[in-house]
């Protein structure tokens, strides 16, 4: 332990947690922009990849553009612009190779606490290697953990689960020796997990039933982009990825506009356009007929309309109800319709949790993440030298997380070019703000987690992301003065 001023042993620069995207694109732009600072990489897990290496389930895969998701510094290469989780996963460690990134990771290093000491202006942070616990120190700590429970699944009250017979599974846990072949399967859930279930499950399934209480947007879109497969004919791949990413940032920007600005016009639009995939004999309302406006939640992409092929074909259905109980042998619903099943799927939501569960706290004091505000989305109100990464939810995960680094590091060269040890965001205590949800969603997850989560406010630099394009521009040239107290303390 080390008393007053003194500095920590084996001081680091900066220490990321996590080896996901968000971890690893940050680990590139420190590289990039601050070539003389060291680093290190936490993570939990034994592999690269984050959310990639995680899931698991049959199907799993983007639901973003790979123009835009994929590292801005290291275009994706692949044909379909909407991507399994495999090739996501390797064209990360790929990525993190190339670059000497992967090298800089600590595996089975999971955080279990970080302490910020003022006397020493340095982060403690202790650590569980492998069932050891050790400390590691840094100036300064980005979390690049997500914003969900990798070991605990979101809880739902399905009455009567356990009467069950069959096989019940989660897909955030799916089982490898799962056999579905020919047996009668169950979906419940709306989401873009359920709906990427279905299709891949329905190839080989008896059948599969998706059950949902109430239905989410779900868009047909090709696998692979007809204007990127046009210009790879007449010009240079990498002038082909940069306006086809621009043409996605640009149009992708558009459309959530359009929706917030004409949500009728937009509802019809879309109804238009899944009306048009549907059989005859399945009807748009109740099963394709949200009760909220596009990007309220996040929208479902389908891969080339494979959903509604599968829903066409009849190896899969739709059913709009409630669940009254789950019997031995299926599902009993309200309407008195009873649906048989050999193995029921609980697609129903991510459990949220920030900074991977870890207990930040300053100087001793714990830090409540559902107390404190966001300051430009990126660090947290009376917590020195931490950053979280904390994406888009209508565009790009990596948009967002790759705007904070950028913004990070301009900081820390701002903060050496000063001779400051610390950055501290502050709300003027004279302000009057309005609390608004960093995630910015009606999902349900989202909803029983939003007192775990940091806030946003109506005043700037409080308020919530906006649009890359401004979050970029704010990052390179925004005053970084603005909300932040900075320290210069002799260690």
């Amino acid at each position: 332990m080390n008393n007053g001023n003194k500095p920590p042993n084996n001081l680091l620069d900066i220490i990321i947690v996590g080896a996901g995207i968000s971890g690893i694109n940050a680990a590139y732009r420190i590289q990039t922009e601050l070539p003389s600072a060291t680093y290190s990489i936490l993570e939990a897990r034994g592999h690269i990849g984050g959310t990639w290496d995680l899931f698991r389930y049959p199907g799993f895969r983007s639901d973003s553009d790979l123009y835009t998701f994929g590292f801005a510094w290291r275009p994706w290469q692949g044909q379909q612009h909407i991507a399994d989780g495999k090739s996501i996963q390797k064209y990360i460690c790929e990525s993190a190779s190339l670059y000497g990134i992967d090298q800089q990771v600590q595996f089975y290093h999971r955080l279990i606490s970080a302490n910020w000491s003022s006397d020493q202006q340095a982060w403690t942070l202790t650590v569980d290697k492998g069932g050891e616990k050790v400390n590691l120190h840094a100036r300064f700590v980005i979390l690049g953990t997500g914003y969900y429970d990798y070991d605990e699944a979101l809880s739902s009250a399905i009455p009567g689960i356990e009467n069950f017979k069959g096989s019940t599974v989660h897909p955030q846990f799916w089982p490898e020796d799962l056999v579905y072949k020919n047996k009668r399967m169950i979906i419940i859930g709306s989401g873009s997990t359920a709906v990427t279930l279905l299709l891949s499950l329905a190839e080989t399934a008896s059948h599969v039933t998706m059950l949902q209480r109430s239905p989410s947007y779900i868009l047909a879109r090709p696998t692979v982009d007809p204007f990127a497969q046009w210009a790879q004919n007449l010009f240079p791949a990498w002038f082909v990825h940069r306006i086809t990413r621009l043409k996605f940032l640009v149009l992708g920007f558009l459309f959530v506009k359009y929706c917030a600005l004409f949500p009728l016009a937009a509802r019809n639009a879309i109804k238009k356009a899944t009306s048009k995939e549907l059989p005859g004999n399945v009807p748009h309302d109740p099963h394709f007929e949200p009760r909220y406006n596009p990007w309220e939640q996040r929208l479902c992409l389908c891969p080339d309309g494979d959903f509604f092929k599968a829903v066409r074909e009849g190896k899969a259905s739709v059913v709009t109800d409630t669940i009254t109980t789950v019997t031995e042998t299926g599902i009993q619903l309200a309407s008195g319709r009873h649906l048989d099943a050999d193995v029921i799927v609980t697609a129903t939501g991510l459990k949220m949790k920030i900074a991977g569960g870890a207990r930040i706290s300053v100087d001793g004091v714990r830090i409540n993440f559902g107390d404190k505000f966001l300051w430009r989305n990126a660090m947290l109100q009376d917590v020195p030298n931490m950053a979280t990464m904390i994406g888009y939810i209508n565009a790009s995960w990596t948009l967002g997380a790759d705007a904070t680094a950028l913004l990070i590091c301009r900081l820390l060269k701002s903060m050496a070019d000063h001779q400051f040890t610390a950055a501290v965001p502050r709300v003027d205590e004279k302000m009057t703000m309005k609390s608004m949800p960093a995630l910015n969603l009606t999902s349900t997850y989202v909803v029983r987690g939003i007192r775990d989560l940091p806030r946003t406010g109506d005043k700037a630099p409080w308020r919530p992301r906006s649009s890359y394009f401004f979050d970029l521009w704010d990052a390179k040239f925004g005053n970084l003065m603005h909300g932040l107290q900075f320290e210069r303390v002799s260690i």
